[in-house]
């Protein structure tokens, strides 16, 4: 028998959204960016590597599994049929909506930005060609790197910049992050598992900073990745609760 759900069952989604919102915007407002402020090549940025990791194709995948793995040692049994739901609506609707608007914006993304102004990448050349040639441009300018500037990256994130060659707003990674984190958070809130939700708001938290840290992503981009998450998880949570009173 499922008891009943307290007044406002959304106010702690809703405050923990406003946490993983302001630093963002704070960063967003005061004009500062983030890169190229790590060196590449450190031990910093591999750690940040592992953790954008968790948000890239195919381990992103892992990571919900995880989680849903986790809720089943943590939650009540007639949670985790919501939790299922709620977290595949979500992660559907976050999909689809970054295909949507990365195209539509155009904005290149900040490690592009630096291959123009410090080796003459055409931005408009690089976003006109395909994915392939992207990939190829791409190489060309990273080999020419450690000659003309004092940036080094480590093989791995040299290999990720080589991947990640789309356009920069939203960030996918932080609206994938925002979005898991809250709509979980939500059900182990329900069922006073505080401790777990807190940790999983921080790695959305930090899913953002290494976006930026590594140069995939500029402020702007994980501001809207987080304002975006958090409308998308209450419309996922608000289409489970009216699911679960019709059932």
């Amino acid at each position: 028998m499922r008891s009943n759900p307290p007044a406002n069952p959304y106010f702690p989604v809703v405050i923990l959204w406003s946490g993983l919102t302001l630093i963002p915007a704070a960063i967003y407002l005061g004009g500062l960016s983030l890169f190229p402020w790590l060196e590449l090549s450190s031990l910093k940025a591999q750690l940040l590597y592992g953790l954008t990791s968790s948000g890239t194709a195919p381990y992103g995948v892992l990571t919900v599994l995880a989680m849903q793995l986790a809720c089943y040692w943590l939650l009540p049994r007639n949670q985790l049929a919501p939790l299922l739901f709620s977290v595949g609506l979500a992660m559907g609707l976050s999909l689809g909506l970054n295909h949507f608007l990365k195209p539509y914006f155009g904005h290149p993304r900040p490690n592009v930005q630096l291959l123009a102004e410090t080796q003459g990448l055409s931005i408009i050349d690089f976003y006109r060609a395909d994915n392939s040639k992207r990939h190829s441009m791409m190489a060309q300018e990273m080999a020419k790197l450690a000659d003309e500037t004092e940036l080094s990256l480590s093989p791995k994130i040299a290999q990720h910049w080589q991947d990640e060659v789309g356009y920069s707003f939203p960030s996918g990674h932080t609206l994938f992050a925002v979005t898991l984190a809250l709509v979980v958070s939500y059900f182990l809130l329900a069922a006073q598992r505080f401790l777990f939700a807190s940790l999983l708001c921080l790695w959305a938290l930090a899913m953002g900073f290494s976006r930026m840290l590594l140069g995939m992503h500029w402020p702007q981009d994980v501001l809207a990745a987080s304002l975006l998450g958090g409308l998308i998880a209450l419309l996922a949570l608000l289409f489970t609760e009216k699911w679960r009173a019709i059932g």
